[in-house]
């Protein structure tokens, strides 16, 4: 099938290796423009602009979609394959193929439509999440299913570590699925949706009022972006892994960092297990309080 690709961060590639893999032509490789990416100078090109034009595809990185409604039209391709693009598509883009646009999202439609999935079902404490082959409306994840994939979450997963889960399942979904869409009938979406709005770096700050398993799940959902932090002193610390303790040994006062690295909560207590002070590297949270001199507290946020 000739196909035209949206996607940016490295979670798109694979999904276009898999459809190039697959035989299925790929007239255009859509893509957020070069941004500065990493801590160089300058301006990197985003993963897949990087792998397309390793496949030798033709790509445009657009600053709005709506800039490249001709080059669509002019492609010949049936379809157009969306996985995590970052913008919006407007109606005159999704109207210019014969077959219109399907999307991979990482989420069991309606729970969860919107920016980030996957972190949202993580801090609601989801047991289960998935991924969908949607058609694109012109509404926000509003469109009908093709196929879908169900995906337990694991009791200690990060963010990332379930990202990739999904986006192997979801490639796979492509592979199997992508075929048949043009003569499928997609399935209206059933139940209440939930709405997974952008993740805010204030909202992964640890407070010790609120429940260890609470805040457990923050340290997942941050991980690996934006990351979980709380302040201790004047210093920024960043929590990259932590358990909770719901029975601990002893009682601990919130907001208590004691020498074993472990942060008392209002209920329970949070093992801290890997965080990274400000400028420092990753290292264990015992490690860390052994070189931080007297008592150390995390305020409320």
């Amino acid at each position: 099938m000739r196909i035209v690709y949206l996607g940016t961060p490295v979670d798109a590639v694979p999904p276009l290796q898999a459809l190039v893999d697959e035989g299925h032509d790929v007239a255009l490789v859509i893509t957020q423009p070069d941004r500065r990416r990493t801590r160089g100078a300058g301006a990197d090109p985003s993963p897949v602009k990087r792998a397309a034009l390793d496949l030798g595809l033709s790509v445009r990185t657009p600053e709005k979609a709506r800039e490249v409604v001709d080059d669509v039209a002019a492609s010949g391709a049936e379809l157009g394959v969306v996985v995590a693009f970052g913008q919006l598509l407007p109606v005159s883009l999704l109207e210019t193929l014969p077959h219109g646009f399907v999307n991979l999202h990482f989420s069991l439609l309606p729970r969860w439509r919107g920016a980030a999935p996957v972190e949202r079902a993580i801090l609601a404490g989801d047991r289960e999440t998935g991924v969908d082959l949607m058609r694109i409306e012109a509404g926000l994840d509003t469109g009908p299913v093709f196929a879908r994939a169900r995906v337990p979450i694991e009791p200690f997963e990060t963010a990332g570590e379930l990202r990739a889960r999904l986006v192997d399942v979801g490639t796979q979904l492509l592979r199997t699925h992508l075929p048949a869409v043009p003569n499928a009938v997609p399935e209206p979406q059933v139940g209440e949706p939930t709405y997974a709005e952008k993740l805010g770096v204030d909202e992964f700050r640890l407070d010790p009022d609120r429940a260890a398993a609470e805040l457990a799940r923050v340290v997942r959902a941050g991980n690996p972006r934006p990351g979980a932090w709380f302040r201790a002193g004047d210093r920024r610390v960043k929590v990259w892994r932590a358990h909770d303790i719901a029975t601990p040994a002893e009682p601990r006062e919130p907001g208590t960092i004691g020498a074993d690295g472990a942060l008392g909560t209002a209920n329970g207590v949070l093992a801290l297990d890997e965080v990274q002070p400000e400028g420092k590297r990753v290292m264990s949270a015992a490690a860390w309080r052994a070189g931080v001199r007297g008592d150390v507290r995390v305020d409320p946020a």
